[in-house]
């Protein structure tokens, strides 16, 4: 019997316990409604210096900005969140930059996020604070927008056990930063960029270069290469892009020369466009003949962002590169403007102007090899020289592949593909010309059939020409004799 007073009283502990937490609960949510956020913050913290027990956690503030400079820690930290959003939080914020191919995803305000890093327990809210009014009657419109922005200021708070301070601030933020660039890169839209017309004319290096999103497919996959050849070329980009220490110390700008040459149709352009959709770099297309003197050539280079390919397309058909140093042109003014010279193409690639930028990759492009001067090819501004050959069996293979989805099955058309084979070893073909038969016929026997007639033209019309050409020089040999 004497238990059951104490039953009693601690029953009804507990209902007076969920009463007053219930209570609590609706008090938060009213002065969450009624009070504002800067006023609610503001007695919260004064109420945290009243607590008489001693805090163990620690509280970092990252702010979007400080007046009108901006925190760009804050966008990384924003980055970094969305990957890492759980269903635990309750409202979502979606926003998609116009560079960015994917949608970002980040906590709203009032939002709380946790998060571990190395065994160690880590708390994100996101807070947003505003005091809006409008302007007064003798305020300048300035003025006011400059308050404006002070007053409304958003914001992460991070909080975490405070003997964790000193790991969380030399290993976890830099973690922050390293992994929100890695995430732009993969989430980033290739873009390539123009000169703008009458760029010559722009005083100051925006505007320079008019850009599209790049919407080329192409990648390493679906390029028509032997596969020994694009795997020396990805390790190659690879190793670029991983060495910078290596150019600091050696006392290299951080860049790469590259020579694609070969006939037309053999994938150049589609190989430029696989590297910058690989490595995630915008395209930059320098039309040389569009630029009037070595001083614009210089501002051309200055624009150019880091991480890009430089492309010069065709350099052999660019006027001629050797040029005469004392020719000139007359720019709008009357005034004569040097023209852009041998000299000045070179000290882009390699001289002091080089250095003007990091990451960055140039390519030329050739038909003909022969026909460039031998200071573009040397080693330190060309450094890989790439022949773009005809097509091989192995990248018949891969264009099969492509456009008919031939991989497992080929045995289903070995008739086809030893025709093919047979073919492709006796007569030039480029992968374009062959290409252009594959996507005559979604059929693959019909596809294959018409590209074995395509191959068997092209070898009677190389034997009909090697039979012209002994015919004249027996003729030639014959009058020679007479």
């Amino acid at each position: 019997m004497s238990s059951l007073p104490i039953f009693l009283s601690t029953n009804n502990l507990f209902n007076a316990y969920a009463c007053v937490s219930a209570f609590a609960m609706l008090f938060r949510s009213i002065i969450k409604e009624l009070i504002p956020d800067k006023l609610r913050n503001y007695i919260e913290s004064k109420i945290q210096h009243l607590n008489p027990f001693p805090c163990h956690q620690i509280t970092i503030l990252i702010e979007e900005s400080d007046g009108l400079q901006k925190n760009v820690f804050y966008n990384a930290t924003e980055t970094y969140l969305s990957s890492i959003v759980t269903p635990s939080v309750g409202r979502l914020k979606v926003m998609k930059e116009e560079s960015e191919d994917n949608l970002s995803v980040v906590i709203d305000k009032g939002q709380e996020l946790h998060d571990a890093f190395q065994g160690i327990s880590l708390k994100w809210r996101s807070f947003c604070t505003t005091n809006a009014r409008k302007p007064d009657q003798d305020e300048d419109t300035s003025q006011f927008f400059s308050k404006y922005i002070k007053e409304k200021l958003q914001y992460y708070e991070l909080s975490f056990h405070k003997k964790h301070k000193d790991k969380v601030v030399s290993e976890y933020l830099p973690y922050i930063v390293s992994r929100s660039k890695a995430i732009k890169q993969e989430n980033k839209a290739v873009k390539i960029h123009t000169l703008a017309r009458k760029f010559e004319y722009r005083e100051t290096h925006e505007g320079l270069w008019e850009s599209v999103t790049m919407g080329h497919p192409s990648s390493f996959d679906t390029l028509a290469l032997d596969p020994e050849m694009k795997e020396d070329i990805m390790q190659d980009l690879n190793k670029f892009v991983r060495r910078k220490e290596f150019y600091k110390r050696v006392g290299k700008a951080w860049k790469r020369g590259y020579l694609l040459y070969g006939p037309p149709g053999t994938g150049k352009s589609s190989l430029i466009a696989a590297m910058a959709n690989y490595l995630k770099f915008d395209v930059y297309d320098l039309e040389l003949s569009c630029v009037p003197s070595d001083l614009d050539l210089r501002r051309v280079l200055i624009s150019i962002a880091n991480r890009s390919i430089i492309v010069v397309e065709d350099i052999d058909c660019t006027g001629d590169l050797k040029r005469d140093e004392s020719n000139s042109d007359l720019d709008r003014f009357g005034n004569k403007v040097q023209k852009w010279t041998l000299s000045g193409l070179l000290n882009f690639i390699d001289g002091l102007w080089s250095s003007c930028g990091d990451e960055r990759v140039i390519v030329f492009t050739t038909n003909y090899k022969d026909r460039l001067d031998p200071a573009l090819l040397r080693p330190g501004r060309m450094d890989k020289h790439i022949h773009m050959s005809y097509l091989t069996m192995r990248a018949f293979d891969v264009l099969a592949n492509n456009y008919l989805g031939i991989k497992d099955g080929r045995h289903q058309h070995e008739k086809h593909f030893k025709e093919i084979e047979d073919l492709i070893e006796k007569v030039q073909v480029t992968p374009a010309e062959v290409a252009e038969e594959l996507m005559k016929s979604d059929d693959a026997d019909e596809s294959l059939g018409g590209v074995v007639k395509f191959l068997q033209k092209k070898y009677m019309e190389v034997n009909e020409a090697q039979d012209e050409t002994e015919k004249k020089t027996k003729i030639g040999f014959g009058d020679l004799t007479v």
